[in-house]
């Protein structure tokens, strides 16, 4: 058994509150163990710079932590002038993560802007951002498509994403923040719910890990995604027009 009582392929309880935030038009706060992420979609009639008069969208992404999110203070960031780099890795991989499976073309000329908000961390704040955006994207594609602001659903898949590391030797799911401080390999999978990967970022902590151990951690991270997969579907079903092939 695990620190928290967990099975080795075992993913933390999942809970999903939609319309988190009455103002945006896709919300949720999304709750993996004590992990706890508010989830946003903003629709802006306009892209960047680099995409104008090209009529595509774009999706971009930002990413935060609160003060007291974590077990000591953290600077908020616009105090210290700058974003730092691990905000910057983290926001980038959001937004091309929802980036690869939306049809960017059916947006016309705006950008859906993401915000994940970090209000409690206990490991994982990274792939419960992809999983609740997910769902805040979606829901704010239905709210495009009702009001008129685009004409056909532009998903063209499910996404979600997950930790495995391994841990004095064994390989396990879904890592809560002490097991990944002690973790000899942590790695964060991205997946659509076709099975294709997205993104893999996997280090070795302290021992070198084989091939061996990256078939298990990529089959480990498999299960625990069909798993959110499946969350996903019917949180979505509950309330949304739109469907994906």
């Amino acid at each position: 058994m695990r620190i928290d009582g967990r099975k080795y392929d075992e993913i933390r309880t999942v809970k999903i509150t939609r319309n988190f935030i009455k103002h945006a038009e896709g919300s949720n706060l999304i709750e993996i163990g004590d992990t706890k992420v508010i989830c946003t979609a903003t629709i802006e009639d306009k892209v960047p710079q680099f995409l104008k008069d090209q009529k595509r969208g774009w999706i971009t992404a930002e990413y935060a932590m609160i003060p007291r999110s974590a077990l000591s203070r953290i600077a908020r960031e616009s105090s210290m002038g700058r974003i730092g780099g691990r905000t910057h890795e983290i926001q980038r991989l959001i937004g091309r993560a929802l980036r690869s499976i939306v049809d960017l073309s059916l947006f016309g000329e705006r950008t859906f802007w993401m915000d994940c908000d970090v209000i409690q961390a206990d490991g994982g704040t990274r792939t419960a951002s992809i999983t609740g955006a997910y769902i805040a994207l979606a829901d704010a594609i239905d709210y495009a498509i009702k009001n008129g602001i685009i004409g056909r659903n532009p998903l063209k898949d499910y996404l979600a994403a997950v930790s495995v590391g391994i841990i004095k030797g064994e390989v396990v799911l879904d890592l809560c923040y002490a097991e990944d401080s002690q973790a000899e390999v942590d790695m964060n999978i991205v997946m659509t719910g076709s099975g294709n990967f997205v993104e893999i970022q996997g280090t070795a902590e302290t021992v070198p890990f084989s091939k061996e151990h990256m078939d298990k951690m990529i089959t480990l991270a498999r299960k625990g995604i069909s798993k959110l997969i499946e969350m996903q579907k019917i949180e979505i079903g509950k309330t949304s027009l739109i469907r994906i092939d």
